[in-house]
């Protein structure tokens, strides 16, 4: 069986609430919206992958908690970017102070803003050239620094 990222063009605007709603109806899958109104779905990831996931966060977290610098997320996290799209980096930080008020009160809504830093870390399904366009994306939406490790080409 070959996993493939399936891409569906909406006939109109998903909103928020509906991109949330297909994703807790659909948790094996994660969901992300193009500033166009496209939706994608990310297959899980293998083993490796998800290993490099964890371990990029964790020293992330380790850092951020121990100079209490602000907050980690994972990529289940949604962020809705300033071009209406919403994309869940691997890894992200927002910095102390920056988070909207109420955030960790709403559990079912996309945090309305870009984070400061993200990771990205392509997994076998992943397209080198579309994960550049995207972090590409953050940057043209105010995320102020990225990182995109390429394990396979032992690349940054």
């Amino acid at each position: 069986m070959t996993s493939e990222k399936i891409t569906v063009q909406s006939l109109y605007a998903v909103t928020d609430e509906e991109l949330m709603l297909m994703s807790s109806q659909n948790p094996e899958l994660r969901f992300e919206r193009n500033a166009n109104a496209t939706l994608e779905t990310m297959p899980p990831t293998g083993g490796i992958s998800d290993n490099r996931e964890i371990k990029a966060g964790a020293y992330l977290l380790n850092w951020v908690e121990s100079q209490d610098l602000g907050e980690v997320f994972g990529p289940s996290t949604g962020f809705r970017l300033a071009n209406t799209a919403v994309r869940a980096p691997d890894v992200a930080f927002v910095a102390k102070g920056r988070l909207p008020e109420g955030w960790d009160q709403e559990e079912d809504k996309f945090i309305n803003l870009a984070p400061d830093f993200v990771i990205e870390i392509p997994s076998k399904n992943d397209s080198l050239a579309k994960l550049k366009a995207k972090m590409e994306e953050y940057i043209a939406n105010g995320v102020q620094l990225g990182c995109l490790i390429d394990s396979k080409n032992q690349q940054a």
